[in-house]
């Protein structure tokens, strides 16, 4: 056994929630009479953190109008949350993955939001420890890596991070740590594999295949 501890993404690896992400970032700019992002650079923010998505996301959005602007957004989230559903075959990976190595999770959620989705999907007993954006500092930043493999007591060489972005990839970098992608969420393959990350997976199918053979 290669890996010691894996660490997901949330959105867009182990739940199928990219597309919708992108959605609300559009639907709160409306509702807020903003210039409304296109779809491809609204899903290029998914997993940064609040002020950075906003920044690069709606670069019309004034700072005083972030309140509100999360407000609309969270509104239009919840309304969609309970029709999202983890991708088919996740849970069978995290239940073999999970048998004698750590897994953990490294999102841009919220604690609340991450909290209120393991919940909803039964999958939190697969995963030992956990980081959000809003209890560190964000991605590509390495502090969520490098917190979690402190709290494991696991090193930087038997250490996997999984994701969908290239903030994911960037993250992994930083902290010295191996990296898999994921094309199926919100960055296309081609600007994955220019982080170069270990391999990009096209399904999940597949994701467990390369771990069965390299983790």
């Amino acid at each position: 056994m290669k890996y010691a501890l894996v660490v997901f993404d949330w959105d867009g690896t182990v739940i199928d929630s990219a597309a919708t992400i992108a959605q609300c970032i559009q639907e709160a700019s409306r509702d807020l009479g903003l210039e409304v992002p296109t779809l491809e650079r609204a899903s290029h923010v998914i997993g940064l953190g609040l002020q950075d998505s906003l920044r690069i996301a709606v670069p019309g959005l004034r700072r005083e109008q972030y309140a509100e602007f999360v407000e609309r957004y969270r509104a239009h989230f919840r309304a969609r949350e309970d029709a999202m559903r983890v991708f088919p075959g996740i849970e069978a990976l995290l239940r073999e993955l999970s048998q004698g190595r750590s897994l953990a999770i490294a999102t841009g959620k919220s604690r609340r939001g991450l909290d209120r989705s393991l919940a909803a999907t039964g999958l939190g007993g697969y995963f030992s420890a956990s980081r959000c954006a809003d209890e560190t500092h964000p991605k590509p930043h390495p502090a969520m890596l490098l917190e979690l493999m402190n709290e494991c007591a696991i090193e930087k060489s038997e250490t996997l991070m999984i994701g969908d972005t290239s903030h994911d990839l960037e993250m992994a970098r930083e902290a010295g740590v191996d990296a898999v992608a994921v094309s199926y969420g919100a960055h296309a393959e081609e600007a994955l594999r220019a982080c170069g990350p270990r391999d990009c997976l096209a399904d999940v199918a597949s994701l467990r295949r390369w771990l069965s053979a390299n983790a």
